[in-house]
């Protein structure tokens, strides 16, 4: 799975792939959200749910080492990439 194939998928069919295939992360909170982080392998993934609707709002999937830095005192991601 890459990321342009994941992004094709509808919100349902992406939850599907993380839920399947994703290796969670870390959670973070931010407006009201609580969103979750997986580990797709070649890309990452968050999951927006709003907790007091019962509602996610968002899947997203990105690459971005900028995405990523919400989580960075929470989780060592340096020891996911081969360096």
């Amino acid at each position: 799975m890459n990321l342009n194939l994941f992004n094709t998928h509808t919100l349902a069919g992406r939850l599907e792939i993380i839920w399947a295939h994703g290796d969670f992360i870390a959670n973070r909170g931010r407006r009201g959200y609580r969103i979750e982080l997986y580990n797709l392998g070649s890309f990452f993934a968050e999951i927006w749910y709003n907790p007091e609707n019962d509602y996610i709002s968002l899947v997203r999937g990105f690459t971005s080492n900028k995405a990523l830095e919400p989580y960075i005192k929470q989780v060592d991601l340096m020891e996911m990439f081969d360096w």
